[in-house]
């Protein structure tokens, strides 16, 4: 490491070599994402998908039957089944605002058994006069490809999979808030060093 002698306090200064490694500060921390975390949100994915699916099939039915004096209800019926699908798709994201009021969809065997419930929804007063045979075949696919989508979650849950879920989500975010301070510390630690070597020149 080359030295400077200080003339007026004969003081030896040690300088910083000129070879030196680049920054600490913009070396990242290698973000590493567990593959039971991605496969859960993978199937996350597809469980909105279905219940975004189950919403429009539901729309198309509730149009449909408020123009028919006689089905009136069921477009009633339908538009419960609109409002119940959205809180599926919700859940889905883990939205905190939804969580805080809905504690009980944290819990995987509870969305599973909503999203059985809006598959059945889905199913229900289904056209047997053979008029609407595009809507009921488009019924059938969101109804049970939300009825599988529950069912997986409802074991799931019982097999506390949900828990070991939140479990690993805590550990990621403590391991990235861990990696956010060790950045600003080398940072920190950086800038003093560069305030150290220009108070000595």
């Amino acid at each position: 490491m080359p030295r400077e002698v200080d003339e007026e306090n004969g003081a030896v200064v040690l300088l910083p070599p000129t070879n030196s490694p680049p920054s600490t500060s913009t070396r990242r921390v290698p973000r590493r994402t567990d593959p039971f975390l991605i496969v859960c949100r993978c199937f996350s994915l597809i469980t909105s998908l279905a219940a975004i699916l189950c919403i429009a099939v539901n729309v198309l039915s509730a149009v449909r039957s408020f123009r028919n004096q006689n089905t009136i209800f069921d477009g009633i019926f339908r538009c419960y089944a609109v409002v119940i699908a959205v809180f599926v798709v919700l859940a889905e994201t883990e939205w905190s605002f939804i969580i805080k009021f809905w504690q009980v969809l944290e819990y995987w065997a509870a969305r599973g058994m909503l999203q059985i419930f809006v598959a059945v929804m889905t199913r229900a007063f289904p056209d047997y006069s053979g008029n609407r045979q595009d809507l009921v075949l488009l019924q059938n696919i969101a109804c049970y490809l939300l009825l599988s989508c529950g069912v997986v979650y409802i074991f799931s849950g019982i097999l506390c999979v949900g828990f070991l879920k939140r479990h690993l989500q805590k550990k990621e975010i403590t391991r990235e808030q861990a990696a956010k301070d060790l950045q600003e510390l080398e940072r920190r630690r950086e800038e003093l060093e560069q305030l150290l070597v220009t108070e000595h020149v």
